[in-house]
């Protein structure tokens, strides 16, 4: 039989040769086929200790503390709702149209981003008002699918116990960054899975072998979530150039040819995932930029030490690295285990803090993030370092590190507690981790490396006795402390205000998306969940076609064309809202929103109609007005789309308090102290501006500072504006109704120095949206349904057609079935020209970049699929030859 060819693995001294893990040793025909059995020990484990540790603090779906922190209530649970209205068929939309939010947006950016985790899916096997669990079960199963492919990539780096290495696995699959980023986030879970998977990749290529399969997972990784899976392939390539540097006895140009393959390889499943990247590219560059992130106050080295101990959650950002005490304890040993070449040593620490150092340099940080800065978790690679961690103490424990060589791990590791014993992210849990897990871990570990290797191998199937005790008892160290490390994290993050989790099925909202559905007169008008608030995607959850929208990827046409016609946001437009005044429903064709109830203490919801009724989503106007002369103001720009002036823009006198300074374009108003009823806005000085102003009686007046943060009262009512430029916009909001005097006194609160449009009131007078509406001509039949909407156009049409939908890029009409050519945008809103005498307008929707994403894919599958088949030729003309030559001979 001829020998197995060497893999390249690190180089051992002959005279330190690495003395092999139980069972490691024993031919491969003398040991049972449990291929699958230490994958699965480390999927269990780690959703186990995962679970138990939430239980402990009470947290769903254990307890009654909701784990819905930040985006995961805000994004996560209400895009898997409308992942299970996709999937049941009850979505407004489709995977490339949603209809339901920020009055008609793009979805498919969004779907690949949020919702590509192949466990999303699970969201459909249950009912929609339980989407909380499927949502947990995504976090839980990426959790015990990262520790199984951990533990068979630790194999492919070195030989050695199957059980060890899943106990290791464990640590990286509830590392630090898992716990305190990714956890919250399931889109990102898919990342600790993706590292592995490319790892795995990665060595079938080094051991030149299976490239299609390792394209295949490149495409599986990247499809899953392209964000976290570059930061993977970027650490996998570095990782492979750690191996191949230090390979034993690999000609260079055996090196080049397996670099090669992985690079080709990884260009193929990237190409094979390219839709994603094309779609989610156009996408994101169309959409509102993000609030400017800072790096300017960087994490001391200290603190950054200090996240390699286990427990703890610190105030400042810093990545999160911790991987579990065992974990750590062969990290530090690992320099001083000797079995390992000392270019292998240096190679794989150096990697370690190279890849450290760069997550706080602005250069790499742009490198690793996609040449973005993040908005948000700003250390958001950090688990590819865990990961790089894990490899290592594998590395060390796979070479039987001797005991002193543990015993001086132990002993780095005890001096880096007392050093970081003042850093924010060290506790009483640390403490308890390191000082009572760390002496037992090492303690079973030390005695696992005993030199008590039998002279002849045991039966198969035979006990190991005292072996397999330690094995057990070092398993239920890390079980144990990995659960309390669950917890403890949990915990501590649970006391920060900014965590404070969402509530988002409850009965109130199972209560309000029943009143939404019960009105819902889709496409003839929209019924709008919005002002309030169960979540920031509250169409998503509730189901209607509101205002409403928070992702990364809102279109800039659809927050300018929102926020100008007077509709707020949040996040410099990140998140946009609904509109609160009569006009702006009226233009969106707004027939029903959600309110709270009048007077219920319950905290219940209402479905209020709209009055007067609202116009059309398609209008055909014969002209459309051009732009106002003058100051451009809100009054203007929504009178201009509605059609007709309906507004009385009042000048504004100050009649009271604390003197403004009248400036071009508007009012600066003095710092002004807050009644006690609002002491957390309270100022210095007086008690706020007071103006005048003259509007026709019984009329309805609202107001515009899109800017101001204080209060507004006046004509009986009082309102809040939280305005801050630019970060969060006020929308138009209803003040009260005219007295019979017409006199409309105006009071305005500010926190600080304030700064007012010059006439922030308008006044719609009895009846004149009424009558604005009352005129403008609709379809006489509409259909909106997927990503297409069809019209039926009144005799005699001509002029434009206007349709209450942001113009974002990718639509295409066609009139009476002619060419499909890109509609305009009159006041942000789509606008398609029509020639006299049109009857029929149709519209469709599609994905800008899918076209170009998808022609790449199939280039992509074409070179895999032709090197599938080469292969296979190659392989039966190799057999046939040998047959031939066996015949002859």
């Amino acid at each position: 039989m001829a020998p197995t060819p060497a893999t390249p693995q690190e180089a051992v001294r002959p005279r330190e040769v690495a003395r092999p893990l139980p069972g490691a040793d024993r031919p491969a025909a003398a040991r049972p086929p449990r291929r699958w059995a230490a994958p699965c020990t480390a999927a269990a484990l780690s959703t186990v200790a995962y679970c138990l540790g939430l239980a402990l603090y009470g947290s769903y779906p254990f307890g009654p503390r909701s784990r819905a922190v930040n985006d995961l209530g805000n994004q996560f649970v209400p895009f898997h709702a409308r992942l299970w209205d996709l999937l049941h068929g009850e979505a407004t939309g489709d995977l490339f149209f949603n209809w339901s939010s920020g009055y008609g947006v793009p979805f498919l950016a969004d779907f690949v981003t949020y919702l590509m985790n192949p466990f999303s899916l699970l969201v459909g096997l249950f009912p929609r008002e339980l989407a909380d669990l499927p949502v947990f079960l995504v976090t839980l199963c990426s959790i015990g699918l990262a520790a199984a492919l951990m533990t068979v990539l630790l194999g492919r780096l070195h030989p050695g116990s199957g059980t060890l290495r899943a106990l290791l696995s464990v640590g990286y699959a509830l590392c630090a960054w898992v716990l305190n980023d990714g956890a919250a986030d399931p889109m990102w879970m898919w990342g600790p899975v993706a590292l592995p998977l490319l790892g795995i990749a990665a060595d079938w290529c080094l051991r030149r072998t299976r490239w299609v399969a390792a394209a295949l997972l490149v495409a599986l990784a990247w499809a899953g979530n392209f964000y976290t899976a570059a930061m993977a392939t970027l650490a996998t390539g570095l990782v492979l150039a750690v191996r191949l540097a230090t390979a034993a006895g690999m000609p260079p140009g055996a090196r080049l040819r397996a670099a090669g393959r992985a690079v080709t390889a990884a260009l193929t499943g990237i190409g094979l995932a390219a839709p994603v990247l094309t779609v989610t590219l156009r996408a994101s560059r169309a959409a509102q930029p993000a609030p400017p992130v800072s790096y300017e106050e960087r994490p001391t080295v200290l603190y950054q030490l200090a996240q390699l101990l286990p427990g703890g959650h610190g105030g400042v950002p810093t990545p999160n690295i911790f991987i579990g005490v065992p974990g750590l304890l062969l990290v530090a040993a690992f320099p001083f285990v000797r079995a390992v070449p000392g270019r292998a040593r240096t190679a794989w620490y150096a990697l370690a803090l190279g890849v450290a150092a760069s997550f706080v340099w602005k250069p790499t940080i742009l490198l690793w993030h996609g040449l973005a800065l993040p908005n948000g978790s700003p250390y958001r690679a950090a688990f590819v370092l865990s990961g790089i961690l894990v490899m290592i103490s594998w590395l060390a424990l796979a070479h039987r590190p001797r005991p002193g060589e543990l015993a001086a791990g132990g002993a780095v590791v005890a001096l880096l507690a007392w050093v970081c014993r003042d850093q924010g992210a060290v506790g009483a849990a640390t403490w308890l981790l390191v000082a009572g897990g760390g002496a037992a871990a090492l303690a079973a570990l030390v005695a696992l490396a005993a030199p008590a290797v039998p002279a002849a191998l045991p039966p198969v199937g035979a006990r190991t006795g005292p072996r397999t005790a330690l094995t057990a008892a070092l398993a239920g160290t890390v079980l144990l402390t990995s659960a309390y490390t669950v917890f403890s994290v949990t915990a501590v993050r649970g006391k920060i205000a900014w965590f404070r989790p969402k509530i988002t099925m409850t009965r109130g909202s199972l209560a309000a998306r029943a009143g939404l559905a019960a009105r819902d007169d889709w496409p003839r008008s929209r019924t709008d969940p919005g002002p309030h608030e169960f979540a920031n995607n509250d169409p998503l959850l509730l189901g209607g076609e509101g205002g409403s929208y928070y992702s990364s990827y809102v279109p800039a046409a659809t927050a300018r064309a929102l926020a100008g016609l007077g509709a707020g946001w949040y996040m410099r437009g990140r998140h946009t809202l609904s509109f609160e005044d009569p006009v702006g429903r009226a233009l969106m064709g707004v027939s029903s929103s959600l309110l709270p109830a009048p007077q219920d203490p319950r905290g219940a919801f209402t479905v209020d109609r709209a009055r007067p009724a609202p116009a059309p989503l398609l209008t055909v106007r014969s002209r459309l007005a051009a732009p106002p002369r003058g100051p451009e103001s809100v009054f203007a720009r929504q009178e201009r789309v509605l059609g007709t002036p309906v507004y009385e823009v009042p000048e504004l006198t100050s009649t009271a308090g604390t003197a403004p300074v009248r400036g071009r374009g508007g009012w600066l108003l003095p710092p002004s102290a807050l009644p006690a009823a609002a002491a957390p806005l309270a100022g210095p000085n007086g008690a706020g501006t007071t103006f005048t102003a003259r509007c026709t009686p019984g009329g309805t007046v609202v107001w515009y500072a899109p800017w101001f943060w204080g209060q507004v009262s006046g004509l009986g009512t009082r309102t809040k504006g939280i305005g801050r430029a630019d970060t969060t916009a006020n929308p138009v909001r209803v003040l009260g109704r005219v007295p019979d005097d017409g006199t409309v006194t105006v009071r305005f609160i500010g926190r600080g120095r304030q700064w007012l449009p010059a006439r922030p009131l308008g006044c719609l007078p009895p009846g004149a949206l009424e009558r604005a509406v009352r005129a403008l001509r609709g379809p006489v039949a509409l259909s909106a349904g997927g990503h297409q909407l069809t019209a039926r156009l009144p005799r005699g049409s001509r002029g434009h057609a206007v349709l209450a939908l942001p113009a974002v890029r990718g639509w295409g009409c066609a009139v009476d079935g002619g060419p499909r050519r890109a509609p305009a945008s009159y006041g942000g809103l789509l606008t398609v020209p029509l020639r006299p005498g049109a009857t029929r307008l149709s519209c469709a929707y599609v994905p800008p970049g899918l076209s170009a994403g998808l022609a790449a894919s199939g280039a992509a599958g074409l070179a895999a699929g032709a090197v599938a088949v080469g292969g296979q030729l190659r392989g039966r003309g190799r057999s046939r030859r040998r047959t031939t030559k066996e015949t002859r001979g």
